[in-house]
């Protein structure tokens, strides 16, 4: 009997399957992944193999990523990071090489060919981007052969941001993408997992992912505190005090900080309805 897997999550199709699966899932056949890594600043990862799919999620340069088929320009696979499964250009990606020794550490950082900042950049890298450092020079550091990249920008990749309210709130005012989780845009989901992430706690991509997992849930009518998740079906938003909300939004179409009692009462009379949830999270450390 198949096992009812979450596809998001579960590299499965009706025409094959991650090899781990067999016995868990019918598929004609089973396949070995290739393990993979983004080479390119950001890629879009989509449910289907065409530019016009609606945009799941985004690929950060330095992911991993797990290959179980290219076809006609097109990998279809899993992350490594937040297991998600779904396609990316085949072109975002190449073997793996040297394992990443800093993370992106601002909102976003530039790749240079060489020590100065009057050349023309290669890459616009987003916060949460991996990098493997091989040396030092000067202000700069070193990405092996392919350029340069200013290392005040940077931070040791286990190293953490103290705060992640605080990354959120770097993203306050830029634009609303859905499936975005970068500063040229990002959805409610992925403000929180990208913030959480600079600070070395691990979320799920999606809300319904979040709210079944992130820390532990309160009462409704709990006093809030800055740091606490408040979710409705199909958004989430983080507080920054006791009565401020902070989330990106389909209504302002960006990054809003706004009274929770203003963002409830209009959420309330729309498709999302009531606050369903609120998770406090049992560490921010941790």
């Amino acid at each position: 009997m198949t096992t009812q897997f979450d596809r998001r999550v579960t590299p499965a199709r009706p025409d094959m399957a991650a090899a781990q699966l067999k016995g868990l899932v019918d598929a004609p056949r089973f396949v070995e992944g290739v393990h993979e890594e983004v080479v390119v600043e950001i890629a879009d990862l989509r449910s289907r193999p065409t530019l016009d799919a609606p945009l799941d999620s985004q690929a950060l340069r330095g992911e991993r990523f797990t290959v179980y088929e290219i076809e006609e320009g097109w990998a279809w696979g899993q992350l490594e990071r937040d297991s998600y499964v779904g396609f990316l250009p085949a072109a975002a990606l190449a073997p793996e090489r040297n394992a990443p020794t800093h993370r992106v550490a601002v909102l976003r950082t530039f790749l240079y060919p060489g020590t100065s900042m009057k050349l023309p950049v290669e890459q616009a890298l987003p916060l949460n981007g991996q990098l493997a450092v091989s040396e030092m020079i000067g202000d700069f550091a070193r990405i092996g052969e392919e350029g340069f990249v200013w290392a005040g920008h940077l931070a040791p990749l286990r190293s953490c941001a103290q705060d992640f309210v605080s990354v959120a709130e770097q993203f306050t005012g830029l634009p609303y993408l859905w499936g975005g989780k970068t500063a040229l845009g990002l959805d409610c989901s992925g403000l929180v997992q990208t913030s959480l992430a600079a600070a070395g706690i691990h979320a799920p991509r999606d809300t319904d992912m979040q709210e079944n997992s992130m820390g532990h849930a309160i009462s409704l009518d709990s006093p809030l505190q800055r740091g606490d998740l408040i979710f409705w079906k199909g958004h989430v938003g983080i507080m920054r005090d006791a009565e401020n909300l902070l989330h990106a939004n389909g209504f302002h179409m960006l990054v809003a900080s706004e009274p929770l009692t203003v963002a409830a009462s209009r959420i309330a009379s729309n498709s999302f309805g009531k606050i369903t949830s609120i998770r406090r999270l049992n560490s921010l450390n941790a």
